[in-house]
C-alpha cells in the first residue's frame, strides 16, 4: 500500500509560484483578434466611431472588438473585458471597464450610429463571403433531405428570452413567466452568423408584426448583394400574421425570389380541414438525410382548408405519434386520432426552390421547415458568448452590449469558416468545446532576433489546427 502510493503521488515535490513572466493565457484570442483585423472589421468599426464629434483616446473600434473577443472567450460583463490584461505584451494594455462602458453606451443610445455599424458590418460581410468562396470547402450551402440548396441563402427569425436576475431598464414580466428581455433576431444559417437582433422588453409579443418586419429587413441588409437573388425566410409560428406574409410576398422581383416557410397556429376550421383528408392523402415523411420517417407523415391540405384563401399561401399538415410531454396539450381530434399534428404555411408553389429538384414536395416543405430547428442551436451560441444575461442595468449599454455579443457571434463563426473549415470537429464544435481546445489554449511568448513567437505546448492534441487557422487568417489579403 506504501509503495502504490508513492508511484501516484503526482504532487510529490511540487510547488506552485506565481513569479512566471512571458506566459499567455487564453492565447486563441489572436486568433480570434486576427480574423477581426485581416478581413477589415477593426478598421470599418474604427472609422464608425471616428465620425463621432468627441475624440476618445482609445479607437472604439478596437474597443468593441477586444470585447467581442472577451465575449467569444466566456466574458459576461464589461469588467471580464481583463481577461486580456495579462495579455498586454501581444495587444497592448485593454481598455478599462469605465471605457468600455462608455463605448457600448454610445452606440446604444444612438439609432443612427446604430445604422451606420450596421452597414460597417455589411460592408465587412461581404468581403468575408468573399474569402468564404474562395477557401477549400467554398461557401456553406444546406443541405436538407439529401439535396443540396445551392445558391439559397436562409435566413432563420426566432425570439429568444434572457432571463434578468435584477431590476432593470426594459426588463419586465415574460410570456413564460419569468422576468427579462424578450429580443427577436435573426441568423443565417448557411454561415451561422447573427445577421441583426432586436432588443426588447420581456413583455414584448412574439408575433408582433412591426418588430418582425424590421428585424427582417435589417437582415436582408446583411446579406452582400450579390447572394440575395435566391433567399429562403424561415420563421416559427409567431410569424404567421397577414402582414408579414405579404411582405416576403412583395419582396419578391424579377431579380430576387423570396420563399418562406412560417408556423402556422391550428385553429378548429384547420383541424375540420385535416380530419377531411383521406388516407390516401398521407406521405411517407422525410428525415434530414432524406431518409423515409416511417414515424411521421405529411400532406397538402391547400385546396381542402377554407382558411388558407385569404392568405395566398400554401399549407403543409405534419403528424406524428405524440410524446408524453405532448399529452397534456392534445386537442379532442389529436386524442381521438392518435396523432398530434403541425401545419406550416409557405409560397413554395409547383416549382419549388429553384434549381433543387422535388422542393415542391409536401415531404420536402415539412423538412425543409423543420430544419428551421437549427436556429435553437444559434439561439444557445449566442446565450453562450454574451446574451445570456445582459450585464448593464441601463437600456442603452444593453442594446450595445447586444451589438458586441452579435459581433463576437460573426467573428466566432469566420474564424471557423476562414481557419478551421476543413477541420470536421473544431469547424461546428459547441463555444465550450472550442474555449478548451483552442481558445483557453496557454502559450509562451518569446522575443528572438527582433521577433516574437507565441509558442503553445508540442504535446496538445490541437496544435496543428491553431497552427493552421492563425496561418491561413494570415494569408488572407489585407482590405482595400
Amino acid at each position: 500500500m506504501t509503495a502504490l502510493m508513492k508511484r501516484t503521488r503526482w504532487d510529490h515535490r511540487l510547488s506552485v509560484a506565481g513569479n512566471a513572466r512571458g506566459l499567455v493565457g487564453h492565447a486563441g484570442a489572436v486568433l480570434l483578434r486576427k480574423c477581426a483585423d485581416q478581413t477589415g472589421l477593426t478598421t470599418e468599426l474604427g472609422a464608425v466611431f471616428a465620425r463621432l464629434e468627441s475624440s476618445p483616446l482609445w479607437d472604439r473600434g478596437v474597443v468593441m472588438v477586444q470585447l467581442a473577443v472577451a465575449i467569444v472567450l466566456g466574458a459576461t460583463s464589461m469588467r471580464q473585458i481583463s481577461v486580456l490584461a495579462h495579455q498586454a505584451e501581444v495587444f497592448g494594455d485593454p481598455p478599462s471597464d469605465s471605457t468600455v462602458r462608455r463605448a457600448l453606451e454610445t452606440a446604444g443610445g444612438d439609432p443612427v450610429l446604430l445604422g451606420r455599424v450596421a452597414r460597417a458590418r455589411a460592408k465587412v460581410r461581404g468581403r468575408v463571403w468573399e474569402l468564404i468562396e474562395a477557401t477549400g470547402a467554398g461557401f456553406p450551402w444546406l443541405v436538407v433531405a439529401g439535396k443540396v440548396l445551392t445558391g439559397w441563402v436562409v435566413i432563420d427569425i426566432d425570439a429568444t428570452l434572457i432571463t434578468a436576475h435584477s431590476d432593470k431598464q426594459g426588463a419586465s414580466a415574460t410570456f413564460k413567466r419569468g422576468f427579462g428581455f424578450h429580443p427577436l433576431a435573426a441568423w443565417c444559417a448557411n454561415t451561422h452568423e447573427s445577421l441583426a437582433m432586436l432588443l426588447r422588453t420581456g413583455s414584448a409579443g412574439s408575433n408582433t408584426v412591426v418588430d418582425h418586419l424590421d428585424v427582417l429587413a435589417a437582415a436582408i441588409a446583411q446579406i452582400p448583394a450579390a447572394r440575395r437573388a435566391k433567399l429562403l425566410i424561415r420563421i416559427d409560428g409567431a410569424g404567421a400574421t397577414h402582414d408579414l406574409l405579404n411582405r416576403l410576398q412583395a419582396l419578391n422581383t424579377t431579380r430576387r425570389t423570396v420563399r418562406f416557410t412560417v408556423g402556422w397556429t391550428i385553429t378548429e376550421v384547420d383541424e375540420a380541414a385535416i380530419a377531411a383528408l383521406p388516407a390516401a392523402a398521407w406521405d411517407v415523411g422525410l428525415c434530414q438525410d432524406g431518409t423515409l420517417a416511417g414515424s411521421a407523415h405529411a400532406a397538402e391540405l391547400t385546396g381542402v382548408n377554407t382558411r388558407a384563401a385569404g392568405w395566398k399561401v400554401r399549407l403543409i399538415v405534419r403528424r406524428v405519434r405524440p410524446s408524453r410531454r405532448h399529452q397534456a396539450n392534445l386537442t379532442a381530434l389529436e386524442k381521438a386520432t392518435g396523432w398530434k399534428y403541425s401545419i406550416i404555411a409557405t409560397n413554395l408553389g409547383p416549382r419549388g426552390m429553384r434549381g433543387v429538384s422535388g422542393s415542391h414536395q409536401a415531404q420536402f416543405i415539412d423538412v425543409l421547415h423543420r430544419s428551421h430547428a437549427c436556429v435553437e442551436d444559434r439561439v444557445r451560441t449566442n446565450k453562450a458568448m454574451g446574451l445570456r444575461n445582459l450585464p448593464s442595468a441601463t437600456w442603452t449599454v444593453n442594446v450595445g452590449w447586444v451589438l458586441a455579443a452579435n459581433l463576437a457571434a460573426d467573428i466566432d463563426a469566420w474564424t471557423r469558416l476562414l481557419g478551421l473549415y476543413d477541420d470536421i470537429d473544431l469547424g461546428k464544435a459547441e463555444p465550450q468545446t472550442l474555449r478548451y481546445c483552442l481558445w483557453h489554449l496557454p502559450a509562451r511568448l518569446v522575443s528572438h532576433a527582433g521577433r516574437r513567437i507565441l509558442k503553445i505546448s508540442v504535446t496538445w492534441p490541437w496544435k496543428s489546427a491553431f497552427v493552421t487557422c492563425w496561418q491561413r487568417l494570415c494569408a488572407l489579403p489585407a482590405p482595400g
